[in-house]
């Protein structure tokens, strides 16, 4: 038996059953004309799957709203067209026996007026800034607020509506969920601001409105982060217990997955603990979690002063991740840029054909292979 045969056992997460524990974390990829999945996002995702990804997380999709979009070409989750695109990716994933949740994404004062959809709507947020103490564009009302909650339930009913298996809704990284989240982004005095408690209400409207339009057995999944694109250094919790008691009320809400993002998933979140983002999560929610962070990589994909683009990276060893899957530290392996560069990943992980693995290159960005 090899060691990395734990990664490929057949996993049950309760609603969300699974051939492996390998998923294809989300990946922005700007290939979609006219916000339009085509056949060539069709393959991208198919080959993925026959690779042997177990759960695929596709790329940040945006709902129905005209604030939304914030780079052109990423695929819209709403309208005919693009709804058609996505159930062809569905369709193609599950015969190659995958799974697949979109990310459901919106994304605040990131936003640059001018991307289409959405022309020169600003970038929506709860206090107008993109990073703290910068207002560059519009403070979300409560009619805005409640907008943009009718849109991720909406997204998220069509999802269920034509054949996904699971959403995951994209609270991480400074977009407009994670805006409320952070104290530096959310200034509101009203019940969307304060403290952290409070500044979680609008995530908790988007969950149980999600959970209301798909049903009690529907898998949600939310992904967060400590960091930022605008603050690597930013941090939500500070403790264990600040971030159990950030973590209950979106699981009694109705998370049922936590996908935690780092950028370096060996790293521990808290002194006196290896643990892990998602190890903690875990431990303290109950709930599975998905780990993430330069898996056979040796470097995260941007340095600290945010320079590069999805810097190039060398294969890795994946001694650790094993070492850490095996004493339960976390569910699922979200893969990132080593799948983009090695479509059959977990096939040849299984296999141990590690000599035959491709560095990952920053042009591999910019080619949807």
């Amino acid at each position: 038996m090899s060691r990395t045969d734990i990664l490929f056992r057949p996993v049950d997460l309760g609603k969300l059953k699974l051939r492996n524990r390998i998923a294809m974390a989300p990946m922005t990829r700007t290939f979609s004309p006219g916000n339009v999945p085509n056949s060539k996002v069709v393959d991208y995702y198919r080959r993925r799957a026959e690779g042997g990804v177990g759960l695929i997380i596709t790329e940040g999709t945006f709902v129905d709203h005209p604030a939304a979009s914030g780079y052109p070409n990423v695929p819209a989750f709403y309208g005919k067209d693009a709804l058609a695109g996505w159930k062809r990716v569905v369709d193609a994933v599950h015969a190659a026996g995958g799974k697949i949740a979109p990310q459901l994404w919106h994304v605040g004062a990131i936003r640059r007026p001018g991307v289409m959809p959405g022309g020169d709507t600003p970038g929506h947020s709860p206090s107008g800034m993109a990073r703290p103490g910068k207002v560059t564009g519009h403070a979300m009302t409560q009619e805005d607020i409640d907008d943009v909650i009718a849109a991720f339930a909406k997204a998220a009913a069509d999802a269920k509506r034509i054949g996904f298996d699971a959403i995951e809704i994209h609270g991480a990284h400074g977009y407009l969920i994670d805006q409320f989240f952070w104290d530096g982004t959310n200034q509101r005095e009203d019940a969307y601001g304060g403290d952290l408690a409070a500044r979680s209400k609008f995530a908790l409207e988007i969950i149980r409105a999600c959970r209301a339009a798909v049903g009690p057995d529907f898998p949600i999944i939310l992904r967060y982060s400590q960091w930022k694109q605008q603050d690597y250094s930013a941090r939500l919790c500070e403790t264990p217990q600040a971030l159990a008691e950030f973590l209950q009320p979106l699981a009694e809400a109705g998370v049922d997955i936590f996908h935690c993002s780092t950028r370096r998933f060996w790293e521990p979140e808290f002194e006196g603990s290896d643990l892990n983002l998602a190890g903690w999560t875990r431990k303290l929610t109950g709930k599975p979690s998905i780990t993430v962070g330069s898996v056979g990589l040796n470097a995260d994909f941007l340095p600290d002063d945010g320079t590069a683009d999805f810097r190039a990276a060398e294969t890795a060893s994946i001694d650790t991740l094993l070492e850490r899957v095996e004493r339960n530290e976390f569910d699922l392996v979200a893969v990132g840029r080593a799948l983009i560069a090695n479509p059959d990943w977990a096939n040849q992980v299984a296999a141990g054909q590690f000599d035959s693995l491709h560095a990952y290159e920053k042009d591999m960005l910019h080619q949807l292979v």
